[in-house]
């Protein structure tokens, strides 16, 4: 909101920031690990050698899939809630835990990062970073000893303001940071990926927020991914989804010089093909004409080099901003564009599906509801597509377990064949089942909006809504195993009064028998903001 604020007094602005985050100036601090009655006794770090669920996807594949989760499937229906963890000051609960070595890394918007013992909650340290983390950790080896025996951990992720972090995992020590792209609007949402000892990070932006304004000069941010040495945050490369940096291509009536082409953010995490030494990212919409071949788009890059190997369009002349109308019509702002597109971004990461014959695939699930089967081998030549509603808000990923993906449907309105759940088969796209709550048209208290990660087991599959339930379905079938409601109060361990709400955004993590879920994310309707961290094991 700094271009919306931009005219107000500092008596104002604190005014403003005190009524819209609901906590008063200075409070932050009450966030900080010191602060808080459970602190955990003094226990070191163990090797990540056991139970583990770390990045976005788990894996870099990004499957979302947990083989060995310490959980049955005939637990599942007898989860019940361990502990919870309130976020202090915080408005919205925003990260995906990360889970190893015995411990939760998670976070929120309220800056400050925290490594929680995963048996009971205690808190081992936080740390207070320069700006709200939305991303999913990652965690990797640092250094190792004469012997050969890994002898520090560092923990990965990035902020609301593009800067990327290092953390010592035993300790929560600075090891590095970075920023990753100097755009006044540029922001880190998606996970940074850790593979061989690089640190792969997606930049997005807000650009198309502002971009509408009439005097805002759009547009001029470009996604991109940026590597990292992983030890020491030297940077290796750094390559613009859109190649070309904008220029400028016309001044309105009132001199407002437009830019162009804009946009092409990269909102989730990238997805690592060890075998072509390739990732995959997915990108947003154009913010400007022209709109570049990069937007809307699944882009294979070279690990080593950064170089583009090739680019798949698969929705041309997507423009589009916040505050303009379809068609401009006289009297609107000339910063938007003459025409929009529909918006279809790509929120989720891309999964890479492997099968018995060699065959491989890359699925990408688009904010228009159409899901993609893209050959890696043929420049990314669409193989399948299979709708599952009408689009909506943005999704933020599905699941895999090789044979079948599971796919979250993020349409908001009440009509029977849109919104829940659905399985497709990744070979073909066919549909194997479609599961959603039976809501009554206009209900505030029931949601088929399903925007949120879904995450799978063996025997289950993880999904929650916008109205706060977290609900586990059988993965052959679709059947409800078990079900939680999130959008209440709750008693934590950390003694914040804290409450769950909407599942937007992050998706559930399992291991050690345990299933770490956030709720309450404030970008969307139903039941809204929580801030609120709950572990969940069977009885």
């Amino acid at each position: 909101m700094a271009t919306q604020g931009g005219t107000l007094s500092d008596g104002q602005k604190r005014v403003l920031a005190t009524f819209l985050s609901g906590r008063p100036l200075g409070s932050i601090t009450d966030g900080d690990a010191s602060a808080m009655s459970n602190r955990c006794a003094g226990e070191s770090f163990e090797a990540v050698d056991g139970p583990m669920w770390s990045g976005w996807g788990r894996e870099a594949t990004n499957s979302r899939f947990q083989p060995d989760p310490g959980l049955t499937a005939d637990q599942v229906p007898r989860l019940t809630l361990r502990w919870a963890f309130g976020f202090p000051n915080a408005a919205s609960a925003y990260s995906q835990p990360l889970v190893a070595g015995g411990r939760v890394f998670v976070w929120s918007d309220a800056t400050f990062v925290y490594s929680l013992d995963a048996a009971s909650g205690c808190v081992h340290w936080s740390y207070r970073a320069s700006a709200g983390v939305r991303t999913a950790p990652s965690i990797g080896p640092l250094t190792a000893d004469g012997a050969g025996g890994v002898t520090r951990f560092a923990v990965y992720f990035g902020d609301i303001e593009a800067n990327v972090y290092a953390l010592d995992a035993e300790t929560g020590e600075l090891l590095w940071t970075r920023r990753a792209d100097l755009h006044r609007f540029a922001r880190i949402t998606g996970a940074p990926a850790l593979h061989a000892g690089r640190l792969y990070v997606p930049v997005a932006s807000l650009e198309e927020s502002v971009g509408g304004l009439p005097e805002y000069e759009c547009c001029t941010f470009r996604g991109s991914v940026v590597a990292y040495a992983a030890g020491d945050g030297r940077e290796l490369w750094k390559t613009y989804t859109i190649a070309a940096p904008s220029q400028p291509t016309r001044i309105t009536s009132i001199g407002t010089k437009l830019y162009g082409p804009s946009g092409g953010a990269v909102w989730s995490a990238p997805t690592i093909d060890v075998n072509r030494g390739l990732l995959y990212v997915t990108t947003g919409d154009a913010y400007s004409a022209p709109a570049d071949e990069a937007t809307d788009a699944v882009m294979a890059i070279e690990l080593a080099s950064g170089h583009v190997v090739w680019v798949r369009q698969l929705t041309p002349n997507d423009i589009w901003l916040v505050g303009c109308r379809g068609v401009r019509q006289p009297g609107d702002s000339e910063t938007c564009p003459e025409e929009m597109g529909p918006d279809a971004d790509f929120g989720s990461s891309a999964s890479l599906e492997t099968f018995p014959d060699g065959r491989s695939l890359v699925i990408a699930q688009q904010k228009s509801a159409l899901v993609w089967a893209l050959d890696p081998d043929r420049e990314g030549e669409v193989v399948w597509q299979h709708r599952i509603g009408s689009g909506g808000p943005v999704q933020w990923g599905h699941a895999s377990d090789g044979q079948v993906g599971y796919f979250a449907a993020p349409d908001a309105r009440f009509v029977d064949d849109l919104g829940g759940v659905f399985a497709l088969r990744l070979g073909t796209g066919e549909r194997v089942w479609r599961a959603a709550p039976a809501c009554e048209a206009g209900s505030q208290d029931c949601s088929r909006t399903h925007l949120a990660a879904v995450t799978a087991i063996p025997g289950a599959v993880f999904s929650g809504s916008a109205d706060g339930i977290l609900r586990a379905y059988a993965p052959v079938d679709g059947r409800v195993l078990w079900a939680y409601d999130t959008a209440r109060s709750f008693d934590t361990v950390n003694g914040v009064l804290a409450k769950g709400g909407s599942f937007g955004w992050p998706g559930p993590t399992v291991a050690g028998g345990m299933v770490f879920v956030n709720s309450g994310y404030s970008a969307i309707g139903g039941n809204g903001a929580g801030k609120v961290l709950l572990a969940f094991g069977p009885e």
